[in-house]
């Protein structure tokens, strides 16, 4: 088990550094950059985000791509009016009068440290920001990925154990709601009821904590952030609890048709014995495995718009704005830190199955490595 999990630790280097160089490439071949963006801002004639993502058909033109570097003499899009020297001087403040290779290979170095730079745009040093907006997204993915898998795992057996009741048939409807209803609409109507919409005002509409939060005690503090999270965190269970509820049901239902389960109630053990003592162990594997994944998209994807619509500035907001902005130094600092994340999780997961099925063995891996 020692060996196996020293080479899983061991290959996350290589790993990490392939995810990073595919998109460090990519990111560079796509339209815009952040010398345009700066070019943009200087004009007043900043590019839009659809521009940035989709680019625009002046950018595929070559024949107009042609004529803008014949105004201008620069192969950025709008630089025309800009003096050649100013241009030179916003390659350089960006690494840009180096060559690609070269950036690259002071990125890895510099991520190799985790010194990430410093933001294009923002004047502020990357890991100073990622300081700033963590305790948000730490907050919104680790306390809705709990809530998520503490109301899935236990709804989800008392469906599959009642499985065909009217207990089942409710709960389906629940189920359904959720799939059905978006979370940033789900945050919406919670918005529109119980902060300050057309009804009710018992909850903030924005921020992490008070503006006041420094001078409260510390339980008064505790109860004023959990005050500030109930609402977001809210809409993103309400959203994720659906799919792992079913994924929890099917697991069990399966189990409990195996032959072992007939046996052992042919042998007269008690059925909450062969629930938990047998099934739960051979059920839990595959609602386990899926552990790294949904936290990693509470985190990250699954916050974005929980993170724009209560006005809660963390690492999902920040990294879109980033890829919006070009601004890449932020871009593949978070791109970094989320990719590390799921690499660690997914071991933490094969660690979590040996806790959950001790007749689980990597030894076999071992032998074959």
């Amino acid at each position: 088990m020692k060996s196996y999990i020293a080479k899983r630790f061991f290959l996350i280097f290589p790993t990490l550094i392939g995810i990073i160089t595919i998109n460090f490439f990519l990111i560079q071949a796509a339209p815009g950059g952040p010398v345009e963006t700066m070019i943009a801002r200087i004009t007043g004639s900043e590019i839009s985000a659809v521009d940035r993502a989709t680019g625009s058909q002046d950018e595929n033109d070559p024949s107009q791509a042609e004529e803008a570097m014949d105004q201008s003499g620069s192969p950025y899009k709008g630089a025309d009016g800009i003096p050649p020297e100013v241009i030179k001087e916003i390659e350089k403040l960006y690494n840009f009068d180096k060559p690609i290779v070269t950036r690259y290979a002071i990125m890895l170095k510099e991520f190799a440290c985790f010194d990430f730079g410093e933001s294009f745009f923002r004047d502020k040093r990357v890991v100073d920001l990622i300081k700033e907006k963590l305790p948000v997204s730490i907050s919104l993915g680790l306390w809705s990925t709990v809530l998520i898998y503490l109301i899935s795992i236990p709804l989800g057996i008392a469906k599959a154990v009642r499985h065909g009741s009217r207990f089942d048939l409710w709960s389906s409807m629940a189920v359904i709601i959720g799939s059905a209803v978006p979370s940033f609409l789900f945050a919406i109507v919670l918005i529109i009821f119980f902060a300050g919409g057309n009804y009710l005002t018992l909850f903030p509409l924005r921020g992490l904590v008070s503006d006041h939060f420094s001078h409260l005690s510390f339980w008064g503090k505790v109860a004023d952030y959990l005050w500030h999270m109930i609402l977001p965190i809210a809409s993103m269970v309400i959203g994720g609890f659906a799919s792992l509820t079913m994924l929890t049901k099917n697991s069990f239902l399966d189990e409990i048709s195996a032959q072992y389960v007939t046996t052992a109630r042919a042998k007269g053990l008690e059925e909450s014995r062969i629930l938990y003592g047998h099934i739960f162990r051979n059920a839990m594997l595959i609602v386990i495995s899926g552990f790294p994944a949904a936290f990693i998209s509470m985190f990250f994807t699954g916050s974005l718009l929980t993170e724009v619509i209560f006005s809660l500035d963390g690492m999902g907001l920040m990294g879109f704005e980033a890829a919006m902005g070009r601004d890449y130094p932020v871009m593949f600092a978070t791109l970094y830190i989320f990719t590390l994340m799921g690499l660690v999780l997914s071991i933490v997961s094969d660690i979590t199955y040996t806790l959950v099925d001790p007749r689980i063995s990597f030894s076999a891996v071992e032998a074959k490595a």
